[in-house]
């Protein structure tokens, strides 16, 4: 039966965003080196086998240049400039939004090849994920923080009757103070964070006695069973320890201080990024507004950043990304709007 003009629209709009999406694997497998290369090229092998299945079906239609979706345009513009993590997070979400279940012109096995790559998407960008989870945290929760406080704070003084200087002078000052404190705290925790898990670390001490113990009777099977094993894992796991008779060591605990993040880094980027959001809610007092006006303004911008840092979460995290920014909105705003409120009461007051 001949393919209705709907279904070769359809079908052209598969074909162009397999050849797309594939030609995005290729870019950003050109940016990288060993297994990562191979899978991403071995991904890129399977949209091809994709894109035949439309060309098969389309015939001499298929010839014909179709559009490429702007989703994917925006894929292969990131990865050609970037080829980081957040392109691999975006690949994760579009191989999980696939329409091929619920397509009958498509194979089960396509539909199965497309959670699949979700997962080895989500896989490749795990790595990425754990490389910058500390720098992340310390600039999303510092650049929110600015925003937040520094919106409650010009509102709540601005609200209590203070003019327009005396306003940009506290947003200011309340700038510098938070981008201070939080570069601090950040770094004295951090700091605190590492050392405690490079506590868990075996000793060098531990290392050497190892080359001088008992073979037949020591302890080192107590160090695996305080770690969680059963008396025979421990028994195994020690056997095979000092059967390393060039160099035994205990294999370290299964904690990584490196995703930690380092102590300026993560301060560095704290006060960096609260005092970029802290900066926002003082614009338009900086460039003459004030009033109603000013509040007004104020509020606008940091609401746009507010989704703008929620979008960003979501999608690394790989959750909804709509949901995560109006999240972020709805908690500044109501915190912005207490203090207000409570601003308007001292005015009220002539307190």
């Amino acid at each position: 039966m001949a393919a209705d003009r709907e279904q070769v629209r359809r079908w052209r709009g598969y074909l162009a965003d397999e050849r797309a999406e594939a030609a995005v694997y290729r870019d950003l497998a050109s940016r990288r080196t060993g297994p990562d290369r191979d899978i991403l090229l071995e991904l890129a092998e399977a949209e091809g086998r994709h894109e035949q299945h439309w060309l098969d079906l389309l015939g001499e239609a298929g010839e014909r240049p179709t559009p490429v979706s702007l989703r994917t345009r925006f894929f292969g513009l990131l990865a050609r400039r970037f080829g980081s993590v957040f392109v691999l997070a975006l690949l994760q979400r579009a191989e999980a939004r696939s329409p091929y279940e619920a397509d009958a012109d498509a194979t089960p096995q396509m539909a199965a090849d497309e959670r699949i790559h979700e997962e080895v998407v989500r896989s490749l960008a795990m790595r990425g994920r754990s490389r910058i989870s500390g720098t992340f945290r310390a600039a999303v929760f510092g650049a929110n923080d600015g925003l937040v406080s520094n919106l409650a704070l010009v509102l709540g003084v601005g609200a209590a009757g203070a003019d327009r200087g005396l306003v940009l002078v506290t947003g200011v000052a309340g700038l510098l103070a938070g981008a201070l404190s939080m570069g601090a705290g950040e770094y004295v925790s951090v700091s605190s964070q590492r050392e405690l898990l490079a506590a868990s670390t075996p000793s060098a001490q531990s290392a050497d006695a190892l080359t001088r113990i008992d073979f037949d009777e020591n302890e080192v099977a107590l160090v695996f069973r305080a770690r969680g094993m059963t008396p025979d894992e421990a028994d195994r796991a020690a056997t095979e320890v000092l059967r390393e008779r060039v160099a035994p060591r205990l294999p370290a605990n299964d904690v990584d201080v490196e995703t930690v993040g380092t102590p300026m880094g993560v301060a560095l980027s704290s006060f960096a990024f609260f005092a970029s959001g802290a900066l926002v809610p003082i614009l338009p007092y900086l460039f003459g507004a004030s009033g109603a006006l000013a509040v007004v303004l104020a509020a606008g911008l940091v609401g746009l950043a507010l989704l703008a840092s929620g979008a960003v979460v979501g999608l690394l995290s790989g959750a909804p990304m709509l949901l995560r920014a109006l999240r972020q909105l709805l908690i500044g705003f109501g915190a912005a709007a207490v203090t207000y409120v409570l601003g308007l009461l001292f005015n009220a007051a002539g307190i």
